[in-house]
């Protein structure tokens, strides 16, 4: 006689039973395994997290529009990269401030200087903060913001010379950085092969370069000069500018015909300047902020001595 199971609804090998015992657990492990997936790219407050280089402010608020900056992190102390692999910097300091006050979020993105305006023109990027020039030939392809930096070439020098002017850098031994203006600068005073120019890789070497006697003098731009001094108090520096070095400003780029963001950027610039907001993050890195610095309504300069470093 055959056991009661055998035939009957229970049967451990008719459909039912396969489906309970086999399909159903193996169903319920499959998407276990799709949910890990889907969620382990998001943080422990399920937001996705940001793209390799991309350093975030605060989590913005659910379906708030979030707008990607592009700087390239290579230029202390304007951008660049800190212990942590955050981009840090004069121009990250401005344009968060701005975007607090124009009530906008944005997110910055390390992007290689060679490419980054091609990233504002196919839309990877949304603006650009990194120590950008603004001229007319860019202002063709692009808009700027109001200017939020004057760029001033300055003649640095040990507090014993008696250099007063461009002209009497003719006589002597100028370091300048690779490729900067200042290097543009020496190179029409004294011609490309002159003995009398010492290339650097950075301004910072340039710099100590002076202070150890290995040149007379230095050609930079004024940011560059005040945050290695006020990162080396102890150096025994003096300035010169002069009207062949004509000043430039960077700004904020944006691609062309963002009218709606520019606005609100330029409010923002506004509002820095007014409350004090500017003149603490340039003492933070420059010392304190020159009267002509966070001007909005600056005229940028369209030429100089040189084309522009950034």
């Amino acid at each position: 006689m055959l056991p009661a199971w055998v035939g009957s609804r229970h049967n451990r090998f008719c459909p039912e039973f396969v489906c309970n015992i086999v399909v159903r657990p193996l169903v319920q492990i499959v998407c276990i395994a799709v949910a890990g997936l889907l969620f382990g790219a998001c943080d422990k407050k399920g937001q996705p997290l940001p793209p390799q280089g991309v350093t975030e402010s605060a989590p913005a608020p659910y379906g708030a529009i979030v707008y990607t900056v592009g700087t390239d992190a290579s230029y202390a102390p304007f951008e660049s990269l800190n212990d942590n692999g955050d981009i840090v910097g004069f121009d990250i300091d401005v344009v968060r401030a701005v975007a607090k006050k124009a009530g906008i979020e944005v997110r910055f993105a390390n992007t290689p200087w060679g490419s980054i305006f091609t990233a504002l023109d196919q839309g990877d990027r949304d603006m650009l903060a990194s120590a950008i020039t603004i001229t007319a030939e860019r202002k063709e392809t692009m808009d700027f913001s109001s200017p939020y930096f004057r760029a001033q070439q300055l003649i640095v020098l040990r507090e014993t010379s008696r250099v007063a002017s461009f002209v009497d850098l003719g006589r002597l031994k100028v370091g300048v950085q690779i490729g900067t203006i200042g290097d543009d600068a020496a190179t029409k005073l004294k011609g490309s092969s002159n003995a009398g120019i010492k290339r650097f890789e950075s301004t910072q070497l340039a710099l100590e370069d002076l202070e150890s006697g290995g040149v007379d003098a230095v050609l930079a731009e004024n940011g560059l000069v005040s945050h290695y001094i006020v990162k080396n108090p102890g150096s025994k520096f003096r300035t010169v500018s002069d009207p062949v070095l004509v000043p430039q400003h960077y700004g904020i780029a944006l691609k062309k015909g963002n009218s709606e963001l520019l606005s609100k950027l330029n409010r923002g610039l506004i509002d820095i300047k007014a409350d004090g907001s500017y003149d603490a993050i340039y003492g933070k890195y420059f010392g304190q902020a020159p009267a002509e610095a966070g001007d909005s309504n600056a005229k940028p300069a369209e030429a100089a001595v040189a084309p522009a470093r950034r």
